[in-house]
Parts: C-alpha cells; sequence; structure tokens
C-alpha cells in the first residue's frame, strides 16, 4: 500500500492515508463508519487497488453486498489477488445467488490459494449447498483431514462449526454435539457460539450474569427501587418529613416552598422513561 502511495502527489497521498487508517482503526467496532472512510480514500485515489480493496473488505463487513462484490472484482482485475474469492463467494450466496458462489469455488486460481483462503471458501461452498437444500453434500464437503488438525489458527472452529451445523441440520445431534464441543475447544473468544450451541442441543440454558445483575437492582414493576423511593418522598404529606431539606432555613414557609422544589426537581430528574414492551 505504501508503495501504491508514493504514486500520489505528498499531500494527497497523506490525505487517502489518514481515511486508511481510520477505516482500518474502527472496522471491528463501527463497519459502516470504517466503510465510509474508505469509500472517501476511493474517491481520492481510485486506480490504487489497495483503496479498492479496504472498499472491498469495509463494504462487505458492513453487509453491503453487492458493492463489495463489484469492487473485490476490480481489486483481482487490478492486483491478481485471487485471495478474495471465498470473500466474493460469500457475497454471491448473500445476494440469494448460492449457483454462482458454486462456480467461484471452481475457479482455476482455487489451488493457489492460502490454507486459511481455502478453508473459508470450503466453508462457503457448503453453505451454498445448503441453500439448495443439499445438506447431505454440504457434510461431505466439510469432512476434510483439517477437521481434526492440531493447529490454532482461527479457521479451525469456523470449520468444525460449520461441520457441526450442518450435521445438526440433517438431524445427526449426537454427532453434532460432540462437534459443536470440538469446536468449542478450539475457539479460544468465543467467536463463534459453538459453546451455547452444544448446550442448546443438551437442554441447557446460558445466563447472561451482567442481566441478572441489572435485574436485582430492579423492583417487580421495572422500576428502579432508587426511583421509588424519591416518589414515597414526594407522597409524604406531612411538613416535618421535609425539615432535613434545609436545616439553615429558619423561615417555614421558605421552607416549605424550597422543599417542594427540591423534590419536584428530583423526580424529574430520576422519573424512568417508559421501558420498552
Amino acid at each position: 500500500m505504501k508503495a501504491e502511495l508514493r504514486s500520489l502527489p505528498r499531500s494527497l497521498a497523506d490525505l487517502v492515508a489518514q481515511h486508511l487508517v481510520a477505516s482500518g482503526q474502527i472496522l471491528d467496532d463501527d463497519p459502516e463508519l470504517a466503510y465510509l472512510h474508505a469509500k472517501t480514500a476511493r474517491r481520492l485515489a481510485a486506480r490504487l487497488g489497495g483503496v479498492r480493496e479496504a472498499v472491498a473488505i469495509t463494504a462487505y463487513l458492513a453487509e453491503h453486498y453487492a458493492e463489495a462484490l463489484t469492487e473485490f472484482r476490480a481489486v483481482r482485475r487490478m492486483t491478481g489477488n485471487h485471495e478474495v474469492l471465498a470473500m466474493m463467494a460469500d457475497c454471491e450466496r448473500a445476494l440469494g445467488r448460492p449457483e454462482k458462489a458454486l462456480a467461484l469455488a471452481e475457479d482455476k486460481h482455487v489451488w493457489d490459494l492460502s490454507e486459511p483462503t481455502k478453508i473459508e471458501l470450503l466453508i462457503v461452498t457448503a453453505g451454498a449447498r445448503r441453500d439448495l437444500g443439499q445438506t447431505a453434500a454440504a457434510i461431505q464437503i466439510l469432512e476434510v483431514p483439517e477437521l481434526t488438525k492440531r493447529t490454532r489458527a482461527d479457521w479451525l472452529p469456523r470449520l468444525r462449526y460449520a461441520y457441526a451445523d450442518a450435521l445438526a441440520a440433517s438431524n445427526r445431534t449426537e454427532e453434532a454435539l460432540v462437534w459443536f464441543h470440538r469446536a468449542a475447544g478450539a475457539d479460544a473468544d468465543g467467536s463463534t457460539g459453538a459453546a451455547e450451541r452444544a448446550a442448546e442441543l443438551e437442554g441447557l440454558e446460558f445466563t447472561d450474569l451482567d442481566e441478572d445483575l441489572e435485574d436485582a437492582d430492579r423492583t417487580e414493576n421495572g422500576k428502579p427501587a432508587e426511583t421509588e423511593t424519591v416518589l414515597e418522598v414526594d407522597e409524604v404529606d406531612n411538613e416535618d418529613d421535609f425539615g432535613d431539606l434545609d436545616e439553615d432555613d429558619d423561615d417555614d414557609d421558605d421552607d416549605d416552598d424550597e422543599q417542594d422544589e427540591v423534590v419536584t426537581e428530583v423526580v424529574a430528574e430520576d422519573k424512568p422513561e417508559k421501558s420498552e414492551q
């Protein structure tokens, strides 16, 4: 990418680089904004293959599949980079064209792909077969030696999850459970959700501890406990109950007025919004 940027005037190269860096930094948290940064870079330097690839990837992650597919095609044409084949096939699936995804899986450059891309393309191909109602074929596609490979590669839990999911779709529940557990064992960060799927098949239920803590802080009617306390104070009619609100004021009438204003302000500020049904 740096070599490509050197072909631009210095000021323009710096501006394009800034947008690409911003896009990369926020890609995981905000794919849509990352996509907009990449599009701005494309507007400034559309002839750079690296810029087009950034647009393609961010569009893909932001689920703009039609534009992502167009950009991936441009990347292959401009750079000869065929590592985008798996994402192209996945775009075709997302656009409801599994047959075209299968056609990409037979591209003559497939054998030149890196191992991670080959595995991803394998997973997409199996998914396309399932889209066509060919679950048995999908299972067969995924029954590769890499399933039992001892590696920490990111593709391993994804491959095992795809295989387990296909088995489950074919009602081979016991086998699916085994492979969901194997996927979970290889999934250090839990990105596949394999452990949850295994628990679901076993009839177990995962509990969200954060939600439980939030529920513990709420009363039976769904209102925050501290807000109810304030509302109870507002309902008290005895003026003596407000005597602590302003100990330094000797004028009872002024004191009562100020106390009423304080309670009104507290209630207005703490009054909970209506919870969604």
